[in-house]
């Protein structure tokens, strides 16, 4: 399968995009967690100064519920974004695999019927494959060397040797 050259210009990210990115990152960091505690902390110990009032547990209530509500499209976002790349790339693997089924290709558009046929048929293989071979067995550092050379032989027609 030929590839197209990798341009060095990447399209320009939208508002959006950029802000999610930047915002998922943040609140999945460590210092995001310990803001959020010390939040709830100052929270519970103002608690007795405003006499645990209807206001006070207002504030914490009405807090967390408007970040959770936004933070639910922000992390639908990068998730779809995470999937769509993860299916990309084993889209290419597949497509660029020799022996590998190309209609496995875009599989997540099936239906969830043809996905189940799918999966009996990739099941039953499996359990072909466990009566005919030996599971505590692995492929060696030099098996998989000696298949890296051949698909590089075979993808440039030059011989590359690869050392471990």
């Amino acid at each position: 399968m030929e590839t197209q050259p990798h341009s060095s210009h990447k399209p320009a990210k939208g508002i959006f995009e950029r802000f999610s990115s930047v915002v998922t990152k943040a609140t999945g960091s460590s210092a995001a967690f310990l803001t959020a505690l010390a939040t709830v902390i100052i929270w519970a110990i103002t608690g007795p100064v405003f006499g645990y009032s209807e206001n006070w547990q207002l504030v914490i209530n009405t807090g967390t519920t408007i970040i959770t509500f936004l933070m639910v499209f922000l992390i639908q976002k990068a998730q779809n974004k995470e999937a769509m790349s993860v299916q990309l790339k084993l889209n290419e693997l597949i497509a660029a695999t020799k022996g590998a089924s190309n209609r496995l290709v875009s599989v997540e558009d099936l239906t969830e019927e043809e996905l189940c046929v799918l999966q009996q048929h990739y099941q039953t293989l499996a359990e072909i494959t466990q009566k005919a071979s030996d599971l505590r067995k692995s492929h060696s550092v030099e098996e998989a060397i000696k298949d890296a050379s051949e698909k590089l032989e075979a993808e440039s027609g030059l011989g590359h040797e690869v050392k471990a």
